[in-house]
């Protein structure tokens, strides 16, 4: 993908020189996280079937439902474009969604798009839904309306879901990263607190299932946000729709509960099968219109 044109947001907070992976301390847990036994558990599987432990979690996404409130994090950071490569890319590919969603919400909604930050750190940060890990993947946090990002996710990208490698690789980045702003889109439009209300009272079984039309709804914004950027910039190159439907393909709960357990269990789905989130990022892409994401109809999924 070309990105070049891409205006870069300064709506970041680098938090990569002050994670405990970059000063050596230890991982304490706060609300909303993994417990430390549980990544134990985790840890052990992983190693006994040679795969990186982010695949059993199924990079596990916390647009938790009401708890208890909790501060904007306290972790030092700093604020605005970083200066390298990898850094550069996040601000093009978040900025470029900033100015997407802006046009969006202006033509469809006519009101103002609120932007969120996106956090990038390593190995562990505090959020404003507990205490964010490597283990955790991407997420989207509600609470503080931030994306977190520890980006050597980036690399299990290449290593372990598609094969891919350098900058055949950017736009299966771009997916992820526009995903998370689908979540925070989902948040100013009212949906993810109607969703989390609702769960609240529903069996594990169908709240599983409502989160499923969560996450696909998800992918479908970071379809239109393709779509809206490739009319813009016609940014697009052979073969990077290709990659982020590899990608989508990939974290499929389908596909990963067969990688871990050899044997699939639909009523635990959480962000759905690979052929469901290659689908809705597809219908997002076709058109560019949020009204052809709607996973919550009826005979949607």
């Amino acid at each position: 993908m070309r990105w070049d044109d891409f205006r870069r947001s300064d709506n970041i907070e680098d938090r990569r020189d002050s994670g405990p992976m970059a000063s050596g301390g230890g991982m304490s847990m706060g609300g909303g996280g993994l417990g430390i036994g549980g990544l134990i558990i985790v840890g052990l599987i992983s190693w006994a079937l040679g795969i990186d432990p982010r695949i059993l979690i199924g990079g596990l996404e916390m647009v938790q439902g009401p708890g208890s409130q909790q501060q904007a994090p306290a972790t030092p950071s700093k604020t605005g474009t970083p200066a390298d490569q990898q850094g550069q890319f996040i601000a093009a590919v978040l900025g470029d969604s900033e100015d997407r969603w802006t046009e969006i919400f202006r033509q469809q909604y006519g009101r103002a798009y609120t932007p969120p930050r996106l956090v990038i750190f390593r190995g562990g940060t505090q959020s404003g839904c507990g205490f964010a890990q490597t283990a955790m993947g991407p997420f989207y946090c509600p609470r503080d309306q931030r994306v977190y990002l520890d980006t050597s996710f980036f690399n299990d990208l290449e290593r372990r879901f598609n094969g891919c490698s350098g900058k055949a690789c950017q736009f299966s980045q771009a997916y992820v990263i526009t995903h998370e702003v689908g979540h925070h889109v989902q948040n100013l439009l009212g949906i993810l607190p109607k969703v989390q209300e609702a769960q609240q009272s529903m069996s594990d079984r169908d709240r599983n299932a409502l989160q499923v039309r969560v996450e696909l709804q998800a992918d479908c914004l970071a379809g239109v946000w393709a779509n809206r950027s490739e009319q813009k910039w016609n940014f697009l190159e052979p073969g990077d729709i290709q990659a982020a439907l590899q990608t989508a393909s990939a974290i499929g709960d389908d596909r990963l509960q067969r990688q871990t357990q050899g044997y699939v269990v639909p009523d635990s789905f959480t962000h759905g099968s690979s052929a469901q989130r290659m689908q809705w990022f597809q219908a997002g892409f076709k058109n560019g219109l949020v009204s052809d994401c709607n996973t919550f109809g009826q005979g949607a999924i």
